[in-house]
């Protein structure tokens, strides 16, 4: 993988991660945050989709690999939703 395309993959691993804090309803912490959860959503989300037998519905290919979009929002805002729930944060 070279440079550029780790750059690319930074960025759509974030904007995947902020989409997902934005449907779970977390606005804390930043753009790291946000590739971070862009990445555990990739993995608990194509974790998820292959045990429940569903198909990759849009990926985009880096260095030779795939980036599971769709996943990768779905999981990480399975993630956040999950922490907020553990964590008992108030909404006031």
């Amino acid at each position: 993988m070279t440079i550029p395309e780790l750059i690319i993959l930074l960025i759509v691993a974030g904007l995947c991660g902020s989409i997902a804090r934005g449907l779970a309803g977390n606005t804390r912490g930043g753009c790291l945050v946000s590739i971070a959860l862009g990445f555990i959503g990739a993995l608990l989300g194509s974790k998820i989709a292959g045990m429940l037998g569903l198909p990759e519905i849009f990926a985009i290919s880096f260095g030779g690999r795939d980036y599971p979009i769709l996943w990768s929002i779905i999981g990480a805002a399975i993630f956040v939703a999950v922490l907020g729930l553990l964590t008992g944060r108030s909404r006031s």
